[in-house]
């Protein structure tokens, strides 16, 4: 059996004003041999900001920031910035996240060249309601019956806007370019789409996201499959390159009698053309079981969305309860081992 070794807590909430109510779902990157955190720090009334600390090991906090690293300047981000994902290409530091205005959300992106300042590039996912998402795919084959369950909004969320668009989050980006290209995750409930071989972000124009989605069918690259995935699933750390494929830590959620179970999964994409999946755990890779996990903003909940991998051990940093970071690790070798004995 694949064994999982769970640290614990390893980021907590304080008194500072802007993470008050919660820290969670962080973004992690190994930079000139220092482990950088980039997490949603949570103020009273559910506003999200990005804050920042330096890790001088895996599960040790060596410098954390007393303010906000970035905070909300536009109008798309209005209620808050959260769930950063960060990854470096040619020189660019990448950081992907949830642009939150009190109604929508949806997937945007900051560059850097230093982690220090950050150059925000907007939105990056279409910005349509649900009727024109539908128009849209139309003639792209049947669709999930779940799409309609989770994207035609008939609620108002904690603010009222003329326009309810289809959230798009969980953007997430390849840690190198494939074929010269750019290629990213995104998440449209209840399955994982990929957006492959890009220039650049500028060639994400109104009538690429068209193209795109008049063929939305192809491009999902992962949909519900096992019992603790079955409500749905969503992009988790960026993807951890290997010999034997590109490996997937993504979130899966199910239905229980207590609401939303929220579990860690994991998954191998083709290194070459990531929307062949490889294979797929038919167990979750780690799911709540500990207190830190069970209780807190949201219960029993436990999303990945940051790894480092150092020598044979992958550490995986995650949202306990939607108001503290935790750490698992497990051995990548049995781990890509325990994949490989579940081909799809």
């Amino acid at each position: 059996m694949l064994e999982v070794k769970k640290h614990g807590v390893v980021l907590e909430k304080t008194l500072l004003d802007f993470e008050n109510e919660g820290v969670l779902n962080p973004g992690v990157i190994i930079f000139e041999n220092k482990i950088h955190m980039f997490y949603r720090a949570v103020h009273t009334g559910n506003h999200s900001t990005v804050g920042y600390c330096i890790l001088d090991t895996p599960l040790t906090v060596l410098y954390r920031k007393q303010t906000p690293l970035m905070v909300s300047e536009f109008d798309y981000e209005s209620q808050g910035i959260e769930d950063p994902r960060v990854v470096h290409i040619d020189g660019i530091f990448y950081m992907s996240y949830a642009a939150y205005d009190g109604t929508n959300a949806l997937g945007a992106v900051a560059t850097s060249t230093d982690l220090k300042t950050w150059d925000k590039q907007g939105v990056i996912v279409p910005q349509i309601t649900y009727q024109e998402f539908k128009n849209l795919t139309n003639n792209s084959g049947p669709l999930n019956d779940k799409y309609l369950r989770y994207n035609e909004h008939q609620r108002r969320y904690e603010s009222t806007s003329d326009t309810i668009l289809v959230w798009d989050k969980n953007v997430i980006f390849f840690p190198e370019r494939i074929h010269g290209k750019l290629c990213f995750f995104h998440r449209i409930k209840p399955d994982i789409q990929v957006v492959l071989f890009i220039d650049t972000l500028v060639d994400l124009t109104q009538a690429f996201w068209n193209n795109y989605l008049n063929n939305f069918s192809d491009h999902i690259v992962m949909a519900p499959k096992y019992t603790h995935e079955m409500s749905y699933i969503g992009g988790g750390c960026p993807p951890v390159k290997t010999k034997d494929g590109w490996l997937i830590i993504y979130h899966g959620v199910h239905d229980s009698v207590e609401g939303y179970v929220y579990s860690a999964c994991a998954a191998l994409l083709d290194l070459d053309d990531p929307k062949k999946e490889i294979a797929r755990l038919p167990y979750p890779l780690f799911f709540p079981e500990f207190g830190w996990e069970l209780t807190g903003e949201v219960n029993n909940v436990c999303f990945p969305t940051g790894a480092i991998l150092i020598e044979d051990e992958l550490f995986i940093y995650y949202g306990a309860a939607d108001e503290r970071i935790a750490c698992a690790s497990v051995s990548i070798k049995a781990l890509l081992q325990e994949l490989k004995l579940n081909l799809v």
